[in-house]
């Protein structure tokens, strides 16, 4: 469907319809995507004021050593499924790391067309020396949370993943 200026209207039929709203109805306050986007960088970059300085990282660049740490021998086209993240940043980032020797890219035996990343020595060390101090953010983050909160958080959380994976599956979010 078009518009007279043939500008596309998305008809898109959710299956949980909600009522229809004006623009000027949205309180980005309120608006959860803006508020999951505002604590996730206030978050981030607390965590990064800890690491950025000390090991000259990038947040960017600390996400691409975090799941080569959990998940070695990815592609750099398998962290960006890895982190939903952009693949330039990630390209950015791994082009840094290399230059850093954080990380280190070789030839997958399997698939000689594939590149595989993997944490080099001094970035499995940095990598080890980092994970303590995320992992003391987000237990002073979750500790002000009760034990059934943060299993709620949790279910809410697995749930919200799913339906954003679901609109990505069916080509309705980049």
């Amino acid at each position: 469907m078009t518009t007279t200026d043939n500008t596309k209207i998305d008809t898109t039929d959710f299956s949980d319809p909600i009522d229809a709203v004006r623009p000027d109805d949205l309180r980005l306050e309120k608006f959860l995507p803006y508020r999951l986007s505002v604590l996730s960088n206030r978050v981030s970059n607390a965590i990064a004021d800890a690491y950025s300085a000390r090991f000259d990282l990038t947040i960017p660049a600390w996400r691409v050593m975090a799941i080569l740490g959990r998940f070695p021998n990815l592609s750099a086209a398998d962290l960006v499924e890895q982190t939903a993240m952009d693949k330039v940043a990630i390209s950015r980032a791994v082009s840094i790391l290399i230059k850093n020797d954080y990380i280190t890219r070789s030839e997958d035996l399997a698939d000689r067309r594939r590149q595989v990343l993997n944490l080099s020595d001094l970035g499995r060390d940095v990598y080890e020396r980092i994970v303590p101090l995320a992992q003391q953010y987000e237990n002073d983050l979750m500790g002000s949370l009760s034990a059934d909160e943060r299993n709620q958080l949790d279910s809410i959380i697995e749930k919200l993943m799913a339906r954003a994976q679901d609109w990505a599956n069916r080509g309705l979010i980049d």
